[in-house]
């Protein structure tokens, strides 16, 4: 038996070599470098967004083989550098979505530690860049945070649409914790008047560092619909440091696209309750900043993960998501 495992194993990684080898020789990665993956499908095609200069982009037609395309930016909008002061290109946290023949495409523009933070929308008719179609209009900044004015961070989006076809924005990220706002039938700015509320957050000690929360990271929001709840994903603690990075996946559910999201305990996520979802282990000591996917009649939870294997380059990640009992559980790879 002992054989027989050593043999299919060897051969598995063998068929994978070959594969990346190819994939390399066409311009294409298995484990692509990537921070905060969003994900979408067009017809037969994958597209992944993500944090990155002028927003990051991917292709796949089987989410094993990706092809890096030209960003969504060849210069950034010129509200960005107005609006946060030595702003130089680097989108944060995309989230894109489908509405009425329209690509909607939410991004934050932060200044890193601190609250000074804007989320944009962009839009297009198609994400085929070979389609003349393909285009993208900057509609400008939806959502702003003052340091001094806001104990909210405006980076993170993630845009949900709940049971009556409303429109709301989740973001957020340390401070405050994860904020919800409605936003206008036409999903380009918030609503009038505007409906505000807090749906996450974990304690935190002010009087710190803007670039230091104790015990309260809390970041990643993303909202998914599914039967008669509404889960909403965080990540808590501390991604971009590598090798060192402990981010984990967090999650809670309502009924009620507004909340209160409670854990499986019943404690709600406005103060501090949260069901674990996926952590790091010795091979990906930090996994977090989720999507969900849904094709083929089946569930993908799509995130980025700290390489312990690569100096802890941060790597697209995708795993199969099971519900068990009304929660989310991952389906772990064979080791």
């Amino acid at each position: 038996m002992k054989r027989v495992k050593f043999f299919y194993r060897t051969g598995l990684a063998v068929g994978l070599l070959t594969m990346a080898v190819l994939s390399m020789a066409k311009g294409q990665q298995l484990s692509p470098p990537m921070h905060d993956p969003c994900i979408i499908q067009q017809d037969s095609t994958y597209y992944i967004f993500a944090t990155g200069w002028g927003i990051v982009r991917w292709s796949s037609t089987d989410l094993l083989h990706w092809k890096r395309l030209k960003p969504v930016f060849d210069t950034p909008p010129a509200w960005t550098a107005e609006d946060v002061r030595g702003f130089r290109g680097v989108f944060w946290a995309p989230d894109i979505s489908y509405y009425k023949g329209t690509y909607y495409l939410y991004y934050a523009v932060s200044a890193f530690g601190k609250n000074t933070s804007c989320i944009g929308l962009a839009t297009n008719r198609t994400l085929d860049d070979k389609s003349p179609l393909y285009h993208w209009v900057d509609r400008g900044k939806i959502v702003q945070s003052v340091p001094g004015r806001d104990m909210w961070n405006a980076i993170d989006p993630n845009l949900v649409v709940d049971s009556a076809g409303t429109p709301w924005l989740d973001f957020g990220s340390f401070w405050g914790g994860i904020k919800l706002v409605r936003l206008n039938p036409a999903r380009t700015g918030i609503s009038d008047p505007p409906r505000w509320y807090t749906i996450a957050g974990r304690e935190r000690t002010f009087g710190l560092a803007d670039s230091v929360a104790g015990n309260a990271a809390i970041e990643g929001p993303y909202i998914f619909r599914r039967g008669p709840y509404y889960y909403l994903f965080v990540s808590y603690d501390y991604c971009c440091r590598g090798i060192h990075s402990n981010y984990k996946m967090m999650v809670g559910r309502s009924r009620d696209v507004r909340g209160p999201y409670l854990d499986r305990d019943g404690v709600p996520m406005i103060r501090g309750g949260a069901t674990l979802v996926l952590k790091g282990d010795k091979d990906w000591p930090g996994v977090g900043h989720n999507a969900i996917l849904e094709t083929g009649g089946k569930d993908y939870l799509v995130f980025h993960g700290y390489d312990a294997h690569d100096h802890g380059r941060s790597k697209l990640r995708i795993l199969p998501l099971q519900w068990q009992d009304g929660w989310p559980v991952v389906e772990q790879p064979p080791k």
